[in-house]
């Protein structure tokens, strides 16, 4: 269907709402996102109070004032975080209010900063919104990350286009993978999260004890915890709504046991991390372990991350992506790990989701950990999947069977 940019822009916003939130009457919903992004906020704010929403609050967030800290702000402020954005999330998390973020931010805001600086706020960023994130990662409430083009990142994206050009063509790549230009976007996500439900039940049978990835530069075993679960479209929160927690999404995903993780892995595509990018980088595993780490740019960057805390050196997310995926076709690198975890598969360094293992969300830390789930503050996507990508599943009497040949599913 031809749409002009309102009305493309319309069907987006209620996307938002009605796929990514499943959105309650009578929900609260909390908005995260860029300054840049309040045309935008105000249309899906709109919608939200016309669906029944209960209240509408709204973050923002602005790089140039991100940058302006890092620039002029006292070295030894960089261990503060406001207590009340930790507490709004937190309570919206007990509350089981309805959460949105748009994520959009300069993929190379922070290049020219102190590695040291910047990894001291995740670690304090995290660390403050642990309780949040840990509601998160066990769904206990409904939540979807999104993005819209801001004029920093359009220009990194497209950097021989004009200022407005870009904008223009990252709005249109953005619907495109969001299928927003198909005749019923609705329906269109309601066959694509059935599809996706396909493949995890399919994988969820296997009960595989070990994945084993090859590829360029890639020969990586990553063992699987005993009733692990594979998940991929919608989710569902204890009450009962049904949430897409990103769009796009074109994963299945599960958690890897954290301590059967062994060989070299080679990233794909470039990470975005705290406002710098990390390119070019290979990382290596020992029971579980990274202990070997290059890049060919920002690796004091990823050393950091790496070394943030016990659990940011090991895996916590495995997911599984066909290079066939429409944001993979579209030849594009967005530089946002949102999109780009889509064209490809991709790992996390970092805390897995308890919903990831069966019972995850009623274990304790300890309990979650025999059971080979990680913990961190930290969870950080990268990419290595490709064209020249294989995958098998390894049986408990040890059989291989192909899972992916060529970054295509086999099934």
């Amino acid at each position: 269907m031809d749409r002009n940019f309102d009305e493309k822009l319309n069907v987006y916003a209620e996307l938002m709402l009605k796929i990514g939130l499943g959105l309650a009457p009578g929900q609260r919903l909390m908005i995260r996102a860029p300054i840049e992004a309040a045309p935008t906020v105000r249309i899906v704010a709109e919608k939200a109070y016309i669906l029944g929403a209960r209240y509408v609050d709204v973050g923002w967030m602005d790089d140039a004032l991100t940058l302006m800290r890092y620039q002029r702000a006292p070295r030894d402020s960089f261990d503060e975080f406001p207590n009340w954005q930790a507490q709004a999330l937190i309570e919206s998390a007990e509350k089981a209010d309805a959460v949105l973020s748009i994520y959009a931010t300069d993929p190379e805001l922070l290049k020219d900063q102190d590695p040291d600086l910047i990894a001291q706020v995740e670690r304090v960023r995290q660390t403050r919104l642990l309780p949040f994130s840990k509601a998160v990662g066990a769904n206990h409430l409904n939540w979807t990350v999104v993005s819209v083009p801001i004029a920093s990142w359009a220009a990194r994206v497209f950097p021989d286009a004009t200022r407005s050009e870009s904008v223009d063509r990252l709005w249109n790549a953005i619907f495109r993978a969001c299928r927003i230009n198909e005749d019923d976007p609705i329906a269109a996500w309601e066959k694509h999260n059935a599809d996706l439900e396909t493949r995890c039940g399919h994988m969820n049978a296997k009960q595989y004890t070990a994945l084993h990835y090859r590829g360029p530069e890639t020969d990586l075993t990553i063992g699987m915890p005993d009733h692990h679960l594979w998940a991929g479209g919608r989710s569902q929160t204890p009450s009962g709504i049904r949430f897409n927690a990103n769009i796009p999404t074109e994963e299945i995903f599960s958690a890897p046991h954290c301590s059967k993780v062994d060989g070299t892995v080679a990233s794909t595509k470039p990470l975005s991390y705290g406002g710098t990018l990390i390119e070019d980088f290979r990382l290596t595993f020992e029971g579980g372990r990274c202990v070997g780490a290059t890049a060919a740019k920002g690796e004091p960057t990823l050393r950091k991350l790496i070394a943030a805390d016990e659990g940011s050196a090991r895996l916590g997310e495995v997911a599984l992506v066909a290079h066939s995926t429409p944001v993979s076709q579209s030849g594009i690198l967005f530089y946002n790990t949102l999109f780009d975890e889509n064209a490809s598969c991709h790992l996390a360094l970092g805390r897995a989701y308890r919903s990831c293992i069966e019972g995850g969300g009623k274990m304790s830390d300890e309990e979650f950990a025999a059971a080979g789930g990680n913990q961190s503050l930290m969870h950080v996507d990268f990419m290595v999947g490709g064209p020249k990508l294989d995958l098998d599943g390894i049986r408990h009497d040890g059989v291989a069977e192909p899972i992916m040949r060529g970054g295509e599913w086999t099934f």
